[in-house]
């Protein structure tokens, strides 16, 4: 399993300050949150890439958050795929980063 968690179904509103301390106050706290922004408009698109610690610690946020309440709309959770190459091949990065 990955501990990286893919969440949509976010309001434009919500922002990634406001989805770590859901996770946070459900006993879940977040490494990394990457909310996706439109780059034309500079807005929410309306999901968000969260890293917790272990994969315990995703299944766990994912089964407790799975459809609660987040600026009035119902949270969608899931595990995250990989990411792809853009043109076809493996995802290659260099040396020393991480994802």
């Amino acid at each position: 399993m990955n501990h990286r968690l893919h969440v949509g179904n976010l309001s434009v509103t919500t922002t990634s300050a406001a989805l770590g301390e859901a996770f946070a106050t459900a006993g879940h706290p977040v490494a990394k949150v990457s909310l996706v922004m439109s780059r034309d408009a500079g807005i929410s698109r309306g999901f968000a890439f969260l890293d917790l610690d272990s994969d315990a610690a995703a299944a766990a946020a994912m089964q407790k958050l799975q459809g609660q309440q987040l600026d009035g709309k119902a949270m969608r959770i899931s595990i995250a795929n990989p990411p792809k190459s853009r043109f076809g091949g493996p995802l290659v990065r260099p040396a020393g980063t991480s994802a």
